[in-house]
């Protein structure tokens, strides 16, 4: 079994800033890409910033010079930093992780629960 744990969401005004941390956990061999998604309400799931293993990033245009993505390989962990919060970021923000179970298994994706992020304005 798999778990993708989601924490740091909450209510901010605009301007500020909020960490978002995802852990994976349970029986995991290898975690390709991880990556934080947003859907609001009404609108569709959106992909907010993605990173590979090696580090390599990237970021939806509505975020860049905001938002940073880093992850822990060793703590199977991605980070979401966001500065200069607008109210338009509003959403749930979901991690997912590309990740094999076993050396023979094909990549599956996993998903995270979900967490709030609110901006005031």
């Amino acid at each position: 079994q798999v778990q993708l744990v989601e924490s740091g969401g909450g209510l901010v005004q605009a301007g500020g800033s909020l960490r978002l941390s995802c852990t994976a956990s349970g029986s995991i061999f290898r975690i390709n890409d991880m990556g934080w998604y947003r859907q609001a309400p009404g609108k569709q799931r959106e992909l907010v910033a993605s990173i590979t293993s090696a580090g390599n990033t990237n970021y939806a245009d509505s975020v860049k010079g905001r938002f940073t993505i880093s992850r822990d390989n060793a703590k199977n962990t991605v980070y979401l930093q966001m500065n200069r919060l607008k109210p338009e970021d509003t959403a749930v923000y979901y991690c997912k992780a590309d990740l094999r179970r076993n050396p023979w298994d094909r990549i599956t994706d996993y998903w995270g629960q979900g967490t709030q992020v609110t901006v005031s304005s």
